[in-house]
C-alpha cells in the first residue's frame, strides 16, 4: 500500500485544487526519482493547469505542464534527478478559474546540509554557555 499524500493548507482566494504528493523511494544523487502528484477539487469546466519547475541542483525530466480535467482526481508521476546532495524543491504552480497557488515539494538527497560559515569566534560565558562573537562591520 502506498504512503498517504500530505495535503498542504489552502490559502483563501486560491484555486481550490487540493494537491498531494509522495516519494516512493529516497532520492539518490544522479538517479531518477519518481514524484507522485495527486490533485483533487478541479471544479472549473475548463479544468485547471499545473506548471512545474525545479530548483538549482534538481532536474525535471519530461513535461513541465499538466492539464487537470474537471470533476475527477488526477494522479501524475513526474521524474526528477538530483545533481547535488542537499535540499532542493520541486515547485508546483496551480491555476484554476483565475485563482492560483504554489506548493514546494522538498527533495532531500543524501545527508548534506548547507555549509554556513561564521566569521565569529566561539567563546564561553561565565555561566558556561557557548556563544559566537562576531565583529561589527
Amino acid at each position: 500500500q502506498a504512503a498517504p499524500m500530505p495535503t498542504p493548507p489552502q490559502k483563501p482566494g486560491g484555486p481550490g485544487v487540493k494537491p498531494g504528493h509522495r516519494l516512493d523511494a529516497p532520492p539518490r544523487l544522479g538517479e531518477a526519482t519518481p514524484v507522485v502528484l495527486q490533485f483533487d477539487g478541479v471544479t472549473d469546466a475548463e479544468g485547471a493547469t499545473v506548471r512545474l519547475s525545479a530548483d538549482k541542483g534538481l532536474t525535471l525530466q519530461g513535461s513541465s505542464t499538466l492539464a487537470l480535467p474537471a470533476g475527477k482526481r488526477t494522479t501524475a508521476t513526474v521524474v526528477v534527478v538530483s545533481e547535488a546532495e542537499g535540499l532542493a524543491y520541486l515547485n508546483v504552480f496551480i491555476n484554476q478559474g483565475g485563482g492560483s497557488s504554489a506548493v514546494s515539494i522538498p527533495i532531500q538527497t543524501g545527508t548534506a546540509t548547507p555549509n554556513l560559515k561564521s566569521s565569529g569566534e566561539m567563546k564561553s560565558t561565565p555561566s558556561g554557555d557557548s556563544i559566537i562573537t562576531m565583529p561589527v562591520k
